[in-house]
């Protein structure tokens, strides 16, 4: 497969031009990458107007993915997040003042500033069993009730699969419950460019979402911040017709050539066994769950690149397993109390498996019991969420917070999921979740 935008810049450097255009370091080597990086020069093409080499690997990745469009961002699934809600409000068949949007509670902070920035009304949908801060299992059974019951119908159902802890939704069967109201199913698969070429495919797009958000960086061999906005072939053609103006509205008009490169040298990967590789992978993978299960570790490993150990089952916390590790030379993904994540890719080497096998020892129980981060209580929203982010604020000490309105969503990141969302009332349950997580002051709206 071709490499457009690669192939310009590479012959651009070699003319050795003297540039007198951005960006200032005129590519002079800092870090050693600056000759490559560049602007939007007499042939580079235009990212959010593309007409030539970007419109070119833009193709090749839509012929990859299977889409109707796929479009390259620079700001990684945080800006596609936004684009796709503005789609979906865009192009929604029954227009209201103010516009409903269902979500899943885990949604990440950057769902929240979007719906800010749209003026947007959430009905969140929370799971019907116990479960962590960072999954919230939707079932289509669930939907269809929820749905079923509105007078007015939300303009989409937004889902976040897989989610941090490498939960996996049932996407076709969300798909079909939204298709019976006519609701557009909108995903945010961050955590799962690589789904698409996997034998079968378990990508969104696949099982039947309407758009979905890729980071690409997250799991293929991309620079970070390089993402994809996917519409699907069953999806309205006006998503496609406006999805560059929504991508617009949320980065910024100087995108880094540095990352366009890295997507499109990615599709090459992706055109020449990529995908093989991505297999071979998952197997190792399979291989450490079971040599870690028979060390006693309790795992959770449902998505095919990710593996979860659930330390609070094992009465080991968390971090204390993470910096174990950390003296052994790795470095994790994320850990809380009762969790911590492995996430791989084609690029560990054979001896990043066998370092992370022998880095943790049988487990050896301690007795402890850690502390469960289960969801916070749902609070009451006093505010909107636009309101409560545009408004006079203070700092507060988490623990003197009892009953403030959020102003800011109050989150660590990782994973970046609210805790409490902007415009709800601080409960007490939250104030446990801030100090589990090392939250220790936030932001309130100053109430009059």
């Amino acid at each position: 497969m071709d490499t457009p935008i690669y192939d310009f810049v590479k012959e651009y450097q070699k003319k050795g031009a003297v540039r007198l255009h951005m960006p200032g370091h005129k590519g002079r080597p800092f870090l050693g990458c600056e000759l490559f990086d560049i602007t939007e020069i007499k042939g580079a093409d235009d990212l959010y107007h593309p007409q030539g080499i970007i419109k070119q690997s833009e193709d090749n990745a839509t012929q990859l993915f299977g889409s109707r469009r796929t479009f390259y961002t620079t700001g990684g699934s945080s800006q596609s997040i936004g684009a796709m809600v503005y789609l979906a409000m865009l192009h929604s068949k029954k227009r209201q003042d103010k516009q409903k949007i269902l979500a899943a509670r885990n949604a990440h902070k950057a769902f929240l500033h979007a719906c800010a920035l749209l003026d947007l009304n959430v009905q969140w949908v929370y799971p019907q069993q116990e479960t962590t801060l960072c999954a919230c299992p939707i079932l289509p059974k669930q939907l269809d009730e929820i749905l079923g019951s509105l007078e007015i119908l939300p303009f989409a159902f937004y889902i976040t699969s897989p989610d941090y802890l490498g939960g996996m939704a049932d996407i076709m069967g969300l798909s079909e419950v939204c298709k019976k109201y006519g609701v557009p199913l909108l995903v945010d698969n961050a955590h799962g460019a690589y789904l698409r070429f996997l034998q079968p495919s378990l990508h969104p797009l696949d099982l039947g979402a309407d758009m979905c958000c890729d980071s690409a960086h997250k799991t293929l061999p991309v620079l970070t911040g390089g993402g994809y906005l996917h519409v699907s072939k069953s999806a309205l053609e006006s998503f496609q017709e406006d999805g560059k103006k929504a991508l617009s509205l949320f980065g910024s008009t100087s995108p880094s050539y540095l990352i366009l490169q890295s997507l499109d040298l990615c599709n090459r990967a992706l055109a020449e066994g990529y995908g093989d590789r991505i297999l071979a992978c998952q197997r190792d993978i399979d291989l450490l769950a079971l040599k870690l299960h028979k060390k006693g570790y309790a795992l959770h490993h449902v998505e095919p690149l990710k593996l979860v150990i659930q330390s609070g089952k094992m009465g080991i916390l968390g971090h204390d397993l993470a910096e174990r590790l950390r003296k052994s030379g790795i470095e994790v993904e994320f850990a809380d109390a009762d969790h911590l994540v492995f996430m791989f890719t084609p690029e560990n080497k054979a001896s990043d498996f066998e370092l992370a096998e022998d880095a943790l020892e049988p487990v050896i129980s301690q007795g402890v019991k850690a502390p469960r981060t289960v969801l916070p209580s749902r609070g009451e929203q006093v505010m909107s969420i636009r309101q409560a982010m545009f408004a006079k604020r203070c700092s507060a000490l988490t623990q003197q917070s009892l009953g403030r309105i959020c102003a800011t969503p109050v989150v660590s990141c990782p994973p970046a999921i609210p805790i409490a969302i902007s415009g709800e009332r601080i409960t007490q349950e939250m104030i446990d979740l801030f100090f589990l997580y090392g939250i220790e002051e936030i932001d309130v709206v100053v109430e009059e």
